[in-house]
């Protein structure tokens, strides 16, 4: 089993602030992935706007993009910052396509190692 470590988890306002302000943008219709240079630690955040419906389906979005990256982390270069925003197309959207999207974005940032471990 594998918990995402609390360090590496974006909560605080202004480290969502500067992934967002300097951070490079990449977008599907399922998800917004912003990419920030950042040697410190490899960090990622969720974030599920209010335009999406109710918490509760906020907070399924967000289960789904930490899904995402639960499976993949293992493909990932090392020392980036991550900020993921799901979309109103992941509200309908189930797992594995979520995850596809995911990793869609990750090739197009440059950021995939196609050569990882793999889940």
């Amino acid at each position: 089993m594998y918990k995402l470590p609390k360090k590496r988890i974006i909560r605080d306002k202004a480290e969502f602030q500067t992934v967002y302000h300097h951070g490079r943008s990449y977008a599907n219709r399922y998800m917004v992935l912003y990419v920030y240079r950042n040697e410190e630690l490899d960090k990622v955040g969720f974030a599920a706007g209010k335009k999406l419906g109710n918490a509760v389906i906020r907070n399924r979005v967000k289960r789904l993009l930490r899904e995402s990256y639960r499976l993949s982390k293992n493909r990932i270069h090392g020392g980036y910052a991550l900020l993921l925003i799901g979309r109103k197309a992941s509200v309908e959207a189930g797992c594995a396509e979520v995850r596809d999207a995911f990793c869609q974005l990750c090739r197009r940032a440059e950021i995939w190692d196609e050569q990882g471990e793999s889940q």
